[in-house]
């Protein structure tokens, strides 16, 4: 075979290869017989955009298929262009669909863009979600200390999903209600008796408000005694007392000894004065016997 014939069959072949790569036609057939309608033109362009076309039209064939019809391609390049997660976005508007939740593309896509998996959240909120608090540890008014585990179902909020508080606020909202309501108990045993009323209050206060779920029910699954710890801090405080007894004490006791010890001292000054006058004693015998006056008579 001739070179010639060589090159001209390589040639065309690799322009083939160009033409139907720069021009997808068998994606475009294929979307065609699937119902989407998609330019030609459009999947050329995708490719100078830095854009699949292949992902473009599948989301949009499988979001078709479903029953979505308010999705348009340039709504997927856009978020392909913003390094969202395109086949995520498709299946949550689907399970959403399917669940009859009210959510549309540009909710979807906010979400995603948000950094949280909104597939994800959709399935949350069509299949509620149990999140376990932490053993919670409380004392009620006489003094017995009590360990609460609770339970929290909840399904996804989708309105306020986009900027919502998550699992740890509510688990730190429903652990502070719970020592808030043992707090309140008189006695552990109407806690023992009555957990479920514990639930109900708690419950009542609104503890999803600003968060990205919804509070269905909180079951306390379990609760178990502790330590007495009034009883505990009495000792406590019978100790404290009893040192700061002895410390007073002890602060008299050197007291009396620093005293005693200052009247020793006084004791032994007023020795040593009296020693002093009777040394002067002879002193001034002698004196007065020179000066003749020891022995003067009386007129």
């Amino acid at each position: 075979m001739p070179v010639a014939t060589i090159i001209v069959i390589a040639a065309i072949i690799i322009g083939l290869w160009l033409f139907f790569f720069i021009f997808p036609i068998d994606l475009w057939v294929t979307a065609i017989f699937s119902g989407v309608r998609v330019n030609l033109l459009d999947l050329v362009f995708m490719r100078f955009r830095k854009v699949p076309p292949k992902l473009i039209v599948r989301s949009l064939i499988l979001a078709t298929k479903a029953g979505i019809t308010d999705v348009t391609t340039n709504q997927l390049e856009t978020h392909y262009l913003a390094h969202g997660n395109l086949q995520n976005v498709i299946k949550a508007l689907i399970v959403a669909d399917k669940a009859n939740l009210a959510m549309n593309f540009k909710q979807a896509a906010a979400i995603d863009l948000a950094g949280r998996d909104v597939l994800q959240a959709v399935q949350v909120s069509v299949t509620p979600y149990i999140i376990v608090v932490p053993s919670i540890t409380a004392v009620s008014v006489d003094g017995i200390q009590l360990i609460a585990e609770a339970r929290v179902t909840v399904r996804t909020n989708i309105q306020t999903l986009v900027g919502g508080a998550g699992e740890a606020t509510i688990q730190a909202r429903v652990g502070q209600g719970v020592i808030s309501r043992i707090g309140m108990a008189e006695s552990y045993l109407e806690v023992l008796e009555k957990p479920e009323e514990i639930s109900s209050r708690v419950l009542a206060n609104g503890l999803d408000a600003g968060t990205a779920f919804e509070i269905l029910s909180i079951d306390i699954a379990d609760i178990n005694i502790g330590e007495n710890i009034g009883a505990k801090l009495q000792i406590d405080q019978a100790r404290a007392d009893l040192s700061v007894a002895n410390a007073k004490a002890e602060k008299r006791r050197a007291m009396a000894i620093a005293q005693e010890q200052e009247m020793m001292a006084r004791v032994q000054e007023a020795k040593a004065k009296v020693i002093d006058a009777e040394a002067e004693i002879p002193a001034a015998l002698s004196d007065a016997f020179r000066q003749g006056q020891l022995f003067k008579k009386r007129k």
